[in-house]
């Protein structure tokens, strides 16, 4: 038995879900589990379904019967299986050591590629999990240097989404065009509060009482790419800047990994810069 993701998103109109599950009947084919929504603001349609079938599908055939009927809309149909994902990373260890984890303890559902970094501090760790692992030193290079020699080896991977598991530098517009929709920070911030660089202090200088982690996906704004998962933990007066941070790296840690389930299940929507999530 083979499991399917079918997504579709398009303008609202009467008649979809029957138009939809009409292509599906006629094929024989079985909807395990499905969800929708309509975003009412914009007139947007949103559908995504766990399809079973114990024999082969012509996936053109479909998605080109799919678009007979829904002309306008976004569909993509696809075989479950896992992604392979390249790890950028810099000198922190706690998102990337969790993924390692699950990695190697096989929750995580993608084959972690390479992981790439700024600094050679990271190499031990990650070759005890016989992952490559390429340092790229960023020092005495201008950043537009740096990132043509990180999109080189990039490129000699084949992968689904690069991972920025605590990559402290700032993309440039060529780096994130070149892998626009594919990029995932985790930000040790709950977002739009605390943009940019140490955001720990400047919440501990504001006085919060909560500190939280947002895992988004990359644009050219910086920290505003459309959220995926964020989550919060309680600070008081008592604690400092950097007590703040140790707390927070458990809170990021978590939230990188749920965000990476998220979008390795294929439940995620990018529209007008926010996400629809199933």
């Amino acid at each position: 038995m083979k499991d399917y993701i079918l997504k579709i998103d398009c303008t609202d109109e009467k008649g979809l879900i029957y138009r939809i599950s009409d292509i599906i009947f006629k094929y024989g084919l079985n909807i395990d589990n499905n969800s929708e929504f309509v975003d009412h603001e914009h007139d947007r349609f949103f559908f995504r379904a766990v399809i079973k079938t114990d024999k082969d599908i012509d996936e053109s055939g479909f998605c080109g019967n799919l678009s007979a009927v829904l002309p306008k809309a976004n569909i993509i149909f696809k075989e479950k299986a896992k992604k392979n994902v390249i790890i950028l990373a810099t000198k922190e260890t706690h998102c990337l050591g969790d993924l390692l984890i699950k990695f190697y303890s096989g929750e995580l559902n993608a084959n972690i590629k390479a992981v790439i970094s700024n600094h050679d501090s990271l190499r031990d760790l990650v070759e005890k999990f016989n992952l490559p692992y390429h340092f790229i030193s960023s020092d005495d290079i201008s950043r537009e240097e740096h990132e043509k020699l990180v999109l080189a080896k990039m490129s000699e991977y084949s992968f689904d989404y690069a991972i920025l598991a605590k990559y402290m530098r700032i993309l440039s517009p060529n780096f994130v065009n070149a892998y626009e929709g594919k990029i995932i920070n985790i930000h040790h911030s709950f977002l739009p509060a605390f943009i940019g660089a140490n955001p720990y202090k400047q919440a501990y200088e504001r006085g919060v009482k909560i500190i939280g982690a947002t895992a988004h996906f990359v644009n050219n704004d910086l920290d505003e790419g459309p959220i995926i998962a964020q989550d919060i933990t309680m600070v008081n007066h008592e604690m400092n800047w950097q007590q703040m941070r140790e707390a927070g790296r458990y809170v990021e840690k978590n939230v990188l990994g749920k965000a990476i389930d998220l979008v390795l299940d294929d439940r995620i929507f990018i529209y007008k810069n926010k996400t629809v999530i199933f």
